[in-house]
């Protein structure tokens, strides 16, 4: 059986730094992230959601983390998997698609990839 707790850490910190990026200037971590203007109100607004989502997610592994054995930490391991298989294909097309460019475009790609063979692995091995 693999263990989730490390995959519970390593999500946690990721997200909360991202969240809090995304809350804190949601301008500058979408320009990091895809190179493009994001300076209207409404995209401050959405930024600074999905930062709280985040937030949200990151509080969900860490308090789940040593609780790996029930069904409850399987959920969420599902809905990790989801989001980073989502978001590599919405950042991916951001990329190949839509030509967008930010420095942290692709690493958050591989980033993503590689949380979600993760995830998929701790289902598998369960």
């Amino acid at each position: 059986m693999v263990k989730t707790k490390p995959l519970f850490i390593a999500t946690a910190a990721i997200e909360v730094g991202a969240g809090l990026a995304l809350i804190v200037s949601p301008a500058l971590a979408a320009s990091i992230l895809i190179g493009a203007p994001f300076d209207t109100p409404a995209d401050s607004v959405v930024g600074r959601v999905a930062g709280a989502a985040l937030l949200a997610l990151a509080l969900a592994c860490w308090r789940a983390r040593d609780d790996e054995h029930n069904r409850a930490a399987a959920g969420i391991v599902s809905g990790m998997l989801l989001y980073n298989a989502v978001a590599v294909m919405v950042l991916a097309d951001a990329g190949i698609v839509l030509h967008m460019s930010g420095i942290g475009l692709w690493p958050a790609v591989v980033l993503h990839a590689a949380m979600a063979v993760w995830c998929l692995v701790c289902l598998i091995k369960r």
